[in-house]
């Protein structure tokens, strides 16, 4: 088949987030990304999270537990400050690290009380890596006209090296695949209408969300956790979106997954999971969903190591991995229903 003739990515948002259920618990994790020298080298995240219980549909619940955080890093994703509250003793010696891989076995060791403790700082934080990645989605979507521009005045090696670099990262990359051609170095997502994560008719179901002039992109995430009355069993909706502001008012979403999943009260395993992506780039990036199965079985605790090991490379997709690993919040917050 040729890449004409692929089916359509989806492109359609299922914003705004369900208002929150009684008797349940939800946390909500943002990272927005800015630009305040207009210089897309340089380039501030803000991160911030809460947890919040709800015992009635429709009431301003009860906050468990709120953290925020701030880093600046350069073009090639390395943190030259950053700043949290509350802030681990060795919080500050993330600077100098990279926003990827690594960054997470760096956070794993300088902030194991957090991963302990199940505190909502840690998904921010761990989320400064897939940030890094894609906020700079924002800058080409704040300003299209240069973004092509740019691609313009690269050389045909420039462009392929750039390509390259992307070959089997991920299900939706595989060599061959629409993204690893020349017309894939920016990511088709202007017709994606982003709407809006916060619901009108639930005005508490978010923490505050950061907005600054200029490029902006955010990484929202919720996690609702609920008992199912009839079996016990623990009951998950949750998901993420990636979004980027226009500079005609509004947001256009670059990708956008939901997952719906129950865990065993007891042993904390995963009984079922259905993945739906709502918003990605390429065509063939829903293919990734099916493997997401291979979770089933395992434990919540350990979701973020069986994701690693398990939906690598071109078996998994990227930011539908990052959506599976957010699953190893549960536990934490399980406790509090």
């Amino acid at each position: 088949m040729t890449i004409d003739a692929l089916p359509k990515p989806p492109r359609q948002t299922v914003m705004p987030v369900a208002a929150r259920p009684s008797g349940s618990v939800r946390r909500t994790s943002s990272v927005d990304v800015f630009w305040p020298t207009h210089d897309r080298n340089d380039r501030l995240f803000i991160g911030r999270a809460r947890d919040l219980v709800t015992r009635e549909a429709g009431s301003p619940g009860e906050m468990l537990a709120q953290a925020q955080m701030e880093a600046k890093l350069d073009a090639q994703k390395v943190i030259h400050a950053i700043w949290s509250d509350p802030s681990p003793a060795r919080i500050g010696e993330l600077a100098g690290q990279r926003a990827g891989s690594h960054l997470r076995r760096a956070l794993q060791e300088l902030t194991p009380e957090l991963l302990e403790s199940g505190h909502p700082l840690y998904l921010p934080l761990d989320d400064l890596s897939g940030s890094a990645l894609v906020s700079s989605v924002g800058w080409a979507t704040w300003d299209p006209g240069r973004a092509e521009s740019d691609q313009d005045k690269m050389s045909e090696s420039e462009i392929s090296r750039a390509l390259s670099g992307r070959v089997d990262v991920c299900w939706g990359l595989k060599e061959g695949n629409s993204g690893t051609q020349s017309g894939g170095l920016i990511l088709p997502v202007a017709d994606a209408d982003a709407s809006d994560v916060r619901n009108p008719d639930d005005p508490h179901g978010w923490h505050d969300l950061p907005d600054r002039d200029g490029a902006g992109f955010r990484r929202a995430r919720w996690i609702d956790v609920v008992r199912d009355e009839a079996t016990g069993a623990i009951r998950i909706d949750t998901g993420f979106q990636d979004s980027a502001k226009t500079q005609h008012g509004g947001r256009v979403a670059i990708h956008e997954y939901t997952l719906q999943a129950t865990a065993d009260p007891e042993t904390l395993e995963v009984l079922d999971l259905v993945a739906t992506p709502h918003i990605l780039p390429f065509s063939e990036c829903p293919g990734a969903v099916a493997n997401a199965q291979r979770m089933v079985g395992a434990r919540l605790a350990d979701i973020r190591e069986e994701v690693l090991s398990n939906l690598r490379g071109t078996q998994g997709c990227t930011h539908l991995n990052d959506a599976l690993r957010a699953l190893a919040e549960v536990p934490k917050l399980a406790q509090n229903i």
